[in-house]
């Protein structure tokens, strides 16, 4: 008999098929059905006692109480990098590997920091728009380059070291904060966000979500980013404060923010949607074609380590 698996997360039909020659599948990409019930926990009600594995992402989690309505419960994966709603205080006690699909995605997003970054530098969404309607190069000022400019990242890991590379491309001067310091990269590192901000003209944000990097762009942050300053997140929208960046903006604070992810996902950032120096995407950085085939057959990897009574490849807890 398969083990039985909630999929809490969105999967084509052509992955579902993939997965459902391993498992039996409850697929419940926990759509909204009230106030405070979710499709997940309707399936969690109604199948708890069987459920032995959950795939879901970042975002969505899984939260304590819902561990504890899984006694069978063994295996907890997410389809991306993060991990921050899932309760792994609650996993651990209970034993339950927790696993992610680190390096599957890292590239595709990374590319996407640089297309947003090259966007709002170059005014790209504005120019784009304004050619429709009559716009030419002299009623306008010359938007900056973005070449031998200073670019600074906050979470220099994976995904901010591929960034990074992409910048060298530019030939920008890479300035960086991160838990780990890197010196092997030759990159020069800073003691806070805050001094980061200072240096650099481009201010990436790369880091994990969760308590300890909530709002950790404030307003502090984007005056010391300065007027010519360009935010770009990639990482989570808890970790910008929203009502600053618009604040900014509107000011003149800051010259651009690029932001594929936001608060309040996903809803979209009421504050910053009358800017044309916001330039925002739905949080699709890591989505490719085959940076999501590479998560799933991640996951796959995962459960037959566990399955197996190997070590995984990928364990977080």
């Amino acid at each position: 008999m398969k083990p039985l698996l909630l999929v809490l997360v969105f999967l084509s039909e052509e992955h579902r098929a993939l997965v459902s020659e391993r498992f039996e599948v409850i697929y419940s990409p926990n759509e909204k059905l009230g106030a405070d019930r979710t499709n997940g926990e309707a399936q969690i009600a109604a199948r708890g006692p069987d459920i032995r594995v959950v795939l879901t992402n970042g975002t969505n989690g899984l939260l304590a109480s819902e561990i504890a309505a899984l006694p069978k419960l063994e295996l907890i994966s997410t389809v991306g990098v993060g991990f921050e709603n899932i309760a792994l205080d609650a996993a651990s006690t209970r034993g339950i590997p927790v696993c992610n699909a680190a390096g599957t995605n890292d590239a595709a997003v990374a590319d996407h920091a640089m297309a947003i970054l090259l966007a709002a530098i170059r005014r790209l969404p504005f120019l784009n728009d304004g050619v429709r309607n009559g716009l030419w190069r002299d009623d306008i000022p010359r938007p900056p380059h973005v070449s031998g400019r200073r670019m600074g990242i906050f979470g220099l890991g994976a995904i901010g070291r591929k960034i990074a590379k992409r910048a060298s491309g530019f030939d920008m001067e890479i300035g960086y904060h991160s838990r780990t310091r890197r010196d092997e990269t030759g990159f020069q590192w800073f003691d806070g966000i805050l001094s980061l901000a200072a240096w650099c003209d481009f201010l990436v944000i790369a880091a994990p979500g969760g308590k300890a990097t909530f709002h950790i762009v404030d307003r502090e942050v984007l005056d010391a980013l300065g007027p010519q300053g360009v935010l770009v997140n990639i990482a989570r929208g808890t970790l910008v404060d929203t009502n600053a960046v618009a604040d900014a903006l509107r000011e003149k604070r800051i010259w651009a923010a690029a932001l594929d992810v936001y608060e309040n996902e996903p809803a979209p950032p009421a504050q910053l949607l009358a800017f044309d120096n916001a330039v925002l995407t739905p949080h699709v950085g890591g989505i490719s074609p085959q940076a999501i085939h590479a998560s799933v057959l991640r996951f796959l990897e995962n459960a037959e380590a566990h399955f197996a009574g190997r070590p995984l490849v990928t364990r977080v807890n």
